[in-house]
């Protein structure tokens, strides 16, 4: 290899790096936060395997898991068609239930007067609505009120107290 003029350029086969040796890496060790949160996440992981056990922590989960799907199926199925039933015509007849009343009550003699047939149709067409309307509203609500565990409130209580047990043995974190 030649070397040239410090002013002047050199060409590509000048600086071949296959030959030169590689800087020495550092050694992968844990930063302390790290050590932390790896020590936390155990700690934790393990207190949930032990609470697992527990025949009432079983029993409160099941409870609160058949509260939270009562709770969201009747949202879903009995608040939001029903509101949507009412306030739909009430906007309509601009917030008069006077006018509601006068233009719904024309819909109702004429769906009393009807054959059999088109009564079931109709029952049938505002079943499917209902049931769209409510299932529409319970996929939005699981989205946005997710269920919350007791197993998870009790892993928080027992990792908060546990990080105020081993503060002082913990280092200082940055």
């Amino acid at each position: 290899m030649s070397t040239e003029n410090a002013g002047s350029s050199s060409s590509t086969s000048d600086f071949d790096d296959s030959d030169a040796p590689l800087p020495p890496q550092p050694a992968q060790t844990p930063t302390p936060q790290a050590t932390d949160v790896a020590a936390y996440w155990a700690e934790r992981r393990l207190y949930l395997e032990r609470i697992r056990k527990v025949p009432e922590m079983r029993q409160r989960y099941w409870r609160a898991m058949a509260i939270y799907l009562l709770r969201r199926v009747m949202w879903s199925f009995g608040f939001f068609p029903i509101f949507l039933a009412f306030w739909l015509p009430l906007v309509l007849a601009s917030f008069n239930p006077v006018v509601m009343v006068g233009d719904l009550l024309p819909l109702l003699h004429q769906f009393v007067d009807s054959n059999p047939e088109v009564q079931a149709n109709t029952l049938s067409t505002l079943t499917i609505a209902w049931f769209s309307v409510g299932f529409f509203f319970l996929v939005f609500d699981f989205v946005l009120t997710p269920f919350k565990s007791p197993y998870q409130y009790e892993a928080d209580v027992y990792m908060r107290a546990w990080e105020q047990l081993n503060h002082d043995q913990l280092p200082d974190k940055v």
